[in-house]
């Protein structure tokens, strides 16, 4: 018999097919950064949606049982453990302020922002609550006039009316139901939001973005202690799993949010935001059974085309005012 053929040992196996997790994630992140600015946003932007879906459906599954305000409280706990090393690193200079009035009333907008919006989304629809929510675009508006002192022209209060048609037709106040104590919420928690926005627009001109998000991490989650713990029931060990998870999913649609307009340009990133009106739509029926009526379609019509014609004039206007005088209208 012929000898039997000698048989060579495998080759070793190739370093390359060991990589670990983290080096795929930054294979991918720079196979990410040879797309253009815009499409990268774009994409940062449908992710973080998804989280923040997420973030609502969890909520609004948690508040079956448990008050809101233990929620909002476990969810900045969460929150700030995970940014705790950003706020470590910068005390005791994160905590020097100095427009300590304006934090003041920044938190306790917010408080009321999340109480409230919250509060809708356990109550509410998860369509309507999402839909109503996006309001905040037309309170921002008025704020902005109040507060900051910008004009506005025909064409954006125009926008901002149509905007709000779109609530009222979503609300039906004078439907066979009546007015919703739940719906009033969502537009509360809209309006607080709106001077949120407009309060960090004033404080980011004078404080460090570290400063801002130590003072909402910390004095949030103290207002709601109070009231978490008059109302508390202990959560089940699934409970805490789905705590956990709307903490991070929170913190990881905000995270892609901020990568979304470092990556693209806020008027064509705008309009996405509006996938999470689509989203909560899908979740609502797949997760609750829940059918928007065809006001709710009608509503958050106007309310969405309201604000991209905002978005769509102010870019417009900004564009005209770089071609004449050479100089960009929004920041880089």
């Amino acid at each position: 018999m012929p000898p039997a053929p000698e048989q060579t040992p495998p080759d070793p196996p190739d370093p390359a097919d060991r990589r670990s997790l983290a080096q795929r994630y930054r294979d991918t992140g720079d196979r990410l950064s040879l797309l253009p600015g815009n499409i990268r946003g774009i994409l940062w932007m449908l992710v973080a949606g998804i989280f923040f879906t997420a973030m609502v459906t969890l909520i609004k599954i948690l508040g079956e049982r448990l008050h809101v305000a233990e929620i909002i409280l476990i969810r900045q706990v969460i929150m700030t453990i995970i940014v705790a090393p950003v706020i470590i690193s910068g005390l005791p200079g994160s905590l020097k302020t100095k427009r300590p009035g304006l934090h003041v009333i920044r938190v306790g907008c917010a408080s009321v922002a999340m109480l409230a919006g919250f509060t809708a989304i356990i109550h509410l629809p998860l369509a309507d609550a999402t839909a109503i929510a996006f309001s905040k675009t037309f309170f921002l508006t008025i704020f902005a006039i109040l507060f900051l002192g910008e004009v506005v022209g025909p064409h954006r209060w125009a926008a901002t009316a149509v905007g709000f048609l779109g609530v009222v037709i979503i609300l039906q106040p004078g439907g066979d139901t009546g007015f919703s104590i739940y719906a009033g919420m969502a537009v509360l928690g809209a309006a607080a939001a709106g001077i949120v926005m407009i309060i960090i627009r004033k404080l980011s001109q004078v404080e460090r973005p570290v400063t801002i998000l130590t003072y909402q991490a910390f004095f949030v989650g103290l207002i709601m202690l109070p009231i978490a713990l008059y109302n508390w029931q202990t959560p089940t060990l699934e409970e805490l799993g789905l705590l956990l998870l709307v903490g991070m999913a929170s913190w990881a649609g905000q995270m892609c949010n901020i990568r979304a307009f470092r990556a693209g340009e806020a008027s064509a990133l705008a309009a996405l935001d509006y996938a999470r009106l689509i989203y909560a739509t899908i979740i609502g029926f797949l997760v609750f059974g829940e059918v928007p009526a065809p006001v709710t379609y009608a509503g958050a019509a106007l309310i969405v085309a309201g604000a991209l014609y905002t978005v769509w004039r102010e870019n417009r206007l900004g564009r005209q005012v770089t071609a004449r005088t050479g100089v960009r209208a929004d920041p880089p």
